[in-house]
């Protein structure tokens, strides 16, 4: 890990201002507090378990809604988990997809035992290697504001790395019932998409 790490929080939050219709889908664990610290909001898909499925989740809602931009925000446990899931974004290449790992070395929810990353594995270059177009790494709070243009803007699929602190932060604890997140988040969707 580089000597240069971001405060997960700050990031997120930066991410996430004046974000208006971009659909979110958060990992399990710290990224949906980051997300729910950032201000809940009905287009937030707060994921509760299913690790390392994330980024397929996001995959399938950037599929559904082509004409909608969608971040996944997750953390590096919950990719390597997953990491397969990178080759079939690749061979899909949603223009609309935005993938941001909050990667602290870790695996945060299970006790903080150390994850690949922290042995070196580089999910930027896995990234890369399954065409994504855009797949950096991010380790300056300066950055969140390109990186937030191309949640918004960006051709996907985007891939972006953020080093942050293994530091512990307070919890945000979002709507917990699966059914009732899955309805609000279809209502909001279906308010953006008059038929």
């Amino acid at each position: 890990m580089q000597a240069s790490m971001l405060e997960r929080r700050d990031f997120v939050r930066r991410l996430l201002i004046e974000r208006r219709d971009l659909l979110v889908v958060s990992g399990l664990g710290s990224a949906t507090w980051d997300v729910a610290a950032a201000g809940d909001h009905a287009l937030n898909f707060y994921l509760w378990g299913a690790m390392g499925g994330t980024a397929m989740i996001g995959l399938g809602l950037a599929l559904a809604q082509p004409a909608r931009r969608v971040a996944v925000v997750t953390g590096d446990g919950d990719m390597l988990m997953g990491v397969g899931s990178l080759a079939t974004i690749g061979v899909k290449q949603p223009k609309n997809l935005a993938i941001v790992v909050l990667d602290n070395g870790s695996y945060g929810e299970t006790g903080m035992q150390p994850s690949h990353t922290r042995a070196g594995i580089d999910l930027v270059a896995m990234a890369r290697a399954c065409r994504f177009p855009v797949a950096r790494a991010a380790s300056r709070i300066e950055e969140a504001d390109d990186i937030r243009a191309l949640l918004h803007a960006g051709d996907g699929p985007i891939f972006v790395s953020a080093r942050i602190s293994a530091e512990e932060t307070p919890r945000v604890l979002p709507l917990r019932d699966g059914h009732a997140i899955k309805q609000r988040f279809m209502a909001a969707l279906a308010a953006l998409n008059p038929a």
